[in-house]
């Protein structure tokens, strides 16, 4: 009985190593395939922007498209709704896209809107949330539900006397106020900002080209305000490098004239602003408008405020051209970069 068993041992070692041998040697021509991509995840360390009480962690690949679908141009602006979810908006048949604030695509829409959907906005109107869109390529300011069906339009200023026709007037921003009332920026037209009541009823206009104070070179993105008891309106003045402040009636009361190289736009978060900066970097202000932090200065000139930059010239935690900046209910901070392959990043705000 012995020498059965150990023929059979024998045998059977003899499998099991050949076996292990071919196990072995598959391992090995693979490793080099499968190597790369351990290592990359193994050294990518994390990315913190920011100082002082805002620090943030740069999130690698935050948004999730489905198979086969891509942003294309990103030139344009991201807002957050009361359910949390991220909306941005493209140059494409896409025209605004849902996210989750982990990244995955929820739906998109707005086909009717290609080709020059620029700026967005969210407001409460009878105890709803509403949409409101500047869509520089068709003259309109548009109040929507936040699944696109129109509610209402306001076409091109007419009433301002300002205009010999339409195709003048090229919207870029849109900012409701604690009233109702709208104020909208032609910063791709004839630099001016156009006020409207909640009905859509024209008010006023002021503004016009020039570097004057008051007078306007591309008035690009707008905000109310609300940090102080009275509301008041910013007006990024993006040729001329700063932000004009409003009374809610037109009338100037301050500048924001350093820091700020090509400013896109405003957003708040309880006493601070955050400012996307078309010239590679995001500026964070506190209450009285000086500087907390940069976010991500791009050292290179080359890259800075330049649509054409590709996937192979990106850096994590560096940006190109921020055109859009938003921080949700949580603090954390999407950013737009105006760029033709579309790049939109999260950073996750650290307590």
């Amino acid at each position: 009985m012995p020498e059965p068993l150990t023929v059979f041992s024998r045998r059977w070692s003899r499998r099991w190593s050949r076996r292990s041998l071919l196990r072995a040697a598959t391992i090995a021509a693979a490793a080099p395939l499968l190597a790369p991509r351990f290592s990359r995840a193994a050294v990518r360390e994390k990315i913190i922007l920011g100082s002082g009480r805002h620090r943030y962690e740069w999130v690698f690949d935050w948004a999730k498209l489905p198979e086969g679908m891509s942003f294309g141009n990103t030139h344009g602006c991201i807002v957050t709704d009361s359910k949390k979810r991220v909306l941005m908006n493209t140059d494409t048949e896409n025209a605004i896209f849902a996210f989750d604030p982990r990244g995955r695509y929820l739906k998109s829409w707005g086909a009717d809107w290609k080709g020059g959907l620029h700026g967005m906005a969210i407001a409460m109107d009878a105890g709803k949330e509403v949409l409101w869109v500047a869509h520089t390529s068709r003259h309109e300011v548009v109040k929507s539900t936040l699944d696109g069906r129109v509610l209402m339009a306001l076409p091109f200023p007419e009433q301002a006397g300002i205009y010999k026709n339409p195709d003048e007037y090229r919207p870029t921003s849109v900012a409701i106020a604690p009233n109702g009332n709208v104020y909208v920026g032609d910063g791709y037209g004839l630099s001016w900002v156009h006020q409207y009541t909640p009905a859509g009823e024209y008010v006023r206009s002021w503004g016009g080209k020039g570097t004057a104070p008051g007078r306007m070179n591309t008035p690009h993105g707008l905000w109310v305000d609300t940090r102080k008891k009275t509301p008041v309106l910013l007006v990024c003045d993006r040729g001329n490098h700063r932000i004009q402040i409003f009374d809610l009636d037109g009338k100037l009361l301050d500048m924001v004239t350093a820091l700020l190289k090509r400013p896109c736009g405003v957003h708040q978060l309880g006493e601070d602003l955050v400012v996307p900066d078309l010239a590679g970097r995001v500026t964070i202000l506190d209450r009285s408008n000086k500087l907390i932090t940069h976010l991500g200065d791009n050292p290179d000139p080359k890259l800075r405020a330049n649509n054409a930059v590709d996937r192979n010239q990106w850096q994590d935690g560096i940006f190109l051209a921020p055109h859009a900046a938003r921080w949700d209910d949580d603090g954390n901070l999407y950013v737009m970069d105006w760029n033709f392959r579309g790049r939109v990043s999260k950073l996750q705000r650290i307590d």
